[in-house]
């Protein structure tokens, strides 16, 4: 069985609305003391959009990249939200759309190395149409695609951003 590390303590070395970057002390296996940097987040959802054999994804630009991405909805958590609370806002905030049937199909974290985020996903369902309040740094473009046609972009290297594929990946596994 493996060895857990023992946290000996944190220090947060910077603070955003959105992250924390944090050092941790701790003690590996043979008690001598290591360091560990990483980013805190509250979490985020990501919320797959089903309408008459569709899916939903939304081409936005992404600054880091400096090129546009096709995603499905998301966000961060906000402070004292549940999952399944942040998965509506983010749904009203950036589709427009409101679900009578939210369904949870599971978690991943993107990228344990460096992040203890965890990325919880939900199928909508039983959509209604409200209006899209984005964040001033927003702007989206709804793209509806089959299944299908979901799997040529990933082939074809036009998905590339990690969360939405690994929603993607929970989504085909899940069992209806």
């Amino acid at each position: 069985m493996l060895k857990r590390l023992k946290r000996l303590s944190t220090e947060i070395l910077h603070k955003n609305p959105w992250w924390e970057y944090r050092r941790d002390e701790y003690l590996h296996p043979d008690d001598s003391k290591g360091q560990f940097f990483y980013a805190h987040t509250k979490g985020a959802v990501f919320v797959i959009v089903e309408r008459q054999g569709r899916i939903l994804l939304l081409r936005q630009f992404r600054y880091l990249n400096q090129r546009e991405s096709l995603e499905f909805v998301g966000g961060g958590m906000k402070e004292g939200m549940t999952h399944e609370q942040a998965a509506r806002e983010e749904l009203l905030e950036e589709a427009g759309f409101q679900s009578a049937r939210l369904i949870p199909i599971g978690w991943f974290n993107p990228m344990n190395g460096a992040s203890d985020e965890e990325c919880y996903v939900f199928i909508a369902q039983e959509l209604s149409a409200a209006e899209a309040r984005p964040e001033v740094s927003e702007e989206f473009e709804p793209a509806w695609v089959t299944p299908e046609e979901l799997d040529l972009l990933i082939a074809r290297g036009e998905i590339w951003d990690g969360m939405t594929l690994a929603a993607y990946a929970l989504y085909k596994n899940y069992s209806r």
